[in-house]
């Protein structure tokens, strides 16, 4: 009993104060100066970025920058990987925009609407955290999250495009009609001042990314336009500017909306808990293989679930794990969570007092930020990786990929249309499972006859049969089984080899038994070998392995081959079963010789 107390006790530590695991460390003074600069690095990083993906999600940056303080803290404290950098991406920005734009809702109510949608998302991961929920985000296989992932890239960076030219064009209902808006807005309404400052702000950033990796140079590419803004008065040439930011520290409320629209924001608010939570959680395992750290799926659910929480009631917008800044504090040195803490602080530090020096800032070098961040997202060769393991996955990459690009910004559909061919291609796929004839091969392995173009023999059947035995496919095996039975009408014994076989269903237990029944009706003795324990207790359970008989079962193929020798003698053929070699070695005295 006190065994199970003091476990109850370091779960309950695990859970709900994790950082007790990293906290000690800091009293080490290399931990501490490493994170301390790793979290400075990060903020360079975080503060610009911040503020764009608020402008990507349709909300003013200082919104960015309240998504961006407490946000990076608490997910730090309750979260279960140690580098993890946290607060407002690219593609959950977007879906929040695409979540709001269809409700035509005023500014007022979009901030608010914002939040709400982040403490949705806040609650639906601390309660699939808690209850160990993570397992869900599984259904977002890779080749799903690929086909979205590369499609959101190329959907965040076409939008900025009209930023960058100083166009305000037309918003359609699909992608395709808003870039057809701005394709013909381009002759008449381009602006150059803003066309020159957003090539300028572009320019910059991939020189700074391509010869000085190690500095932040969105931090300098930042400060470098605002200058330049400011030196050549880009505003009174018509250049859009951020203009005066909300000084001082978010306060904290209860966002309220309207009854009616709370259903719209529920499946978007369940998608970007699912879909933060994968693009987080897959940074993180990136990670922890080079640091060998233990991560907790659910913990990290309950971790980015609580800084929801905090971004929704402070002001912000929903958030996720940022794959750029988290390299940025690898690289940087980042020990433990301490370095994201030092990141919110620092932001902290910016709301109260150095907000008046983002005033000239031009809305043409956020989109340039935003461009440059999410390209990096577009990788084509997972596309033909996936085809190469499985043409099935990377169908689904593709059809993934264009149904987001074509419903966008509607993403979420993209997902549908993806989870729901990756559930069904596993149906498709164990509809009908490998089944094979076995027989000994030169190297001592059971091998596919047909395959290997190995004798069999006419009157003893050696089956395997891989996959799970339920519903959808017992039917397909019961013919299998039939088929090869009428191929061989001398046949007296049939083995059939259930080590495949993880999970049985009430289908499946009904077939065997049916199967065995027309097995002794006709003469055939009907046995099994290697089943698994859960599938033999089933059997135990449903009465089958009595009706079948004890004897019936075998652990091992050799025994049931040996018991076969025992009872028939030269009545059957089991050369092509064994070995001309002595194996008695590989059989136990306790073998099973009845049948």
């Amino acid at each position: 009993m006190q065994s199970y107390l003091i476990q109850f006790l370091i779960d309950a530590r695990n859970r709900f104060i994790p950082f007790l695991d990293w906290i000690h460390e800091l009293k080490k003074p290399e931990v501490l100066k490493a994170d301390i600069i790793a979290g400075i690095t990060v903020a360079l990083v975080l503060i610009p970025q911040s503020m764009a993906y608020a402008q990507l999600a349709g909300l003013p940056p200082q919104m960015g920058l309240y998504s961006a303080f407490l946000v990076p803290i608490i997910a730090a404290l309750f979260g279960s990987s140690r580098q993890l950098q946290n607060g407002p991406v690219a593609i959950i920005s977007l879906m929040t925009a695409a979540a709001l734009i269809p409700l035509n809702l005023s500014v007022e109510q979009y901030i608010v609407y914002a939040a709400m949608l982040a403490v949705l998302a806040g609650v639906i991961q601390v309660m699939l955290g808690l209850l160990r929920l993570g397992v869900l985000v599984d259904f977002l296989s890779h080749p799903v999250v690929i086909g979205f992932t590369n499609a959101a890239a190329i959907v965040i960076s076409s939008l900025q495009i009209g930023k960058l030219l100083g166009i305000d064009a037309e918003s359609g209902s699909h992608l395709y009609e808003t870039l057809w808006n701005l394709l013909i807005a381009i002759p008449d309404k381009t602006h150059f001042p803003t066309l020159a400052m957003g090539g300028f702000s572009l320019i910059l950033l991939v020189l700074f990314k391509k010869y000085t990796p190690k500095l932040p140079g969105i931090l300098f590419t930042v400060v470098i336009a605002i200058l330049t803004s400011w030196l050549i008065g880009f505003d009174t040439m018509g250049g859009k500017i951020v203009a005066e930011i909300e000084k001082g520290l978010p306060s904290f409320t209860i966002p309220v909306i309207q009854t009616e629209h709370l259903s719209n924001l529920l499946m978007p608010a369940f998608m970007i808990a699912l879909l933060s939570f994968v693009e987080a959680f897959s940074i993180a395992k990136a990670i922890a293989s080079k640091t060998r750290q233990h991560l907790s799926a659910d913990q990290e659910m309950v971790g980015k679930g609580l800084a929801n929480l905090v971004a929704g009631f402070s002001h912000g917008y929903a958030v996720s794990g940022s794959f750029s800044r988290t390299a940025v504090a690898f690289d940087a040195g980042a020990k433990t969570g301490f370095a994201a803490i030092v990141s919110g602080l620092i932001v902290g530090i910016t709301l109260l007092f150095l907000t008046p020096l983002l005033y000239y800032l031009p809305v043409a070098t956020l989109a340039a930020v935003i461009i440059v961040a999410v390209v990096g997202l577009i990788h084509l060769q997972p596309f033909k990786h996936a085809w190469v393991v499985n043409p099935h996955d990377g169908l689904v990459a593709l059809v993934v990929f264009l149904s987001t690009l074509y419903f966008a910004p509607h993403l979420e559909w993209g997902i549908f249309i993806g989870v729901g061919l990756s559930v069904g291609f596993y149906i498709f796929r164990t509809l009908k499972p490998h089944f094979a004839e076995l027989a000994l091969n030169k190297d001592g392995t059971y091998r596919d006859a047909k395959i290997f173009g190995l004798e069999t023999s006419p009157n003893v059947a050696f089956f395997r049969y891989d996959g799970d035995l339920y519903f959808a496919n017992a039917g397909y095996l019961e013919r299998r089984i039939l088929n090869a039975v009428a191929d061989k009408p001398e046949l007296k014994v049939l083995v059939l080899d259930l080590e495949a076989i993880e999970q049985i269903d009430a289908t499946g237990e009904e077939m065997l038994s049916h199967m065995s029944e027309r097995l002794e009706e006709a003469g055939i003795e009907f046995c099994i070998t290697r089943p698994k324990f859960k599938v033999e207790d089933a059997l135990k359970r449903s009465g089958l392995y009595d009706v079948i008989g004890e004897e019936h079962f075998f652990g091992k193929r050799i025994r049931a081959i040996n018991a076969i020798k025992k009872k028939y003698g030269d009545q059957v053929d089991v050369n092509h079963l064994i070995f001309h070699k002595p194996v008695e070695e590989e059989i136990d005295s306790e073998q099973k010789t009845g049948l």
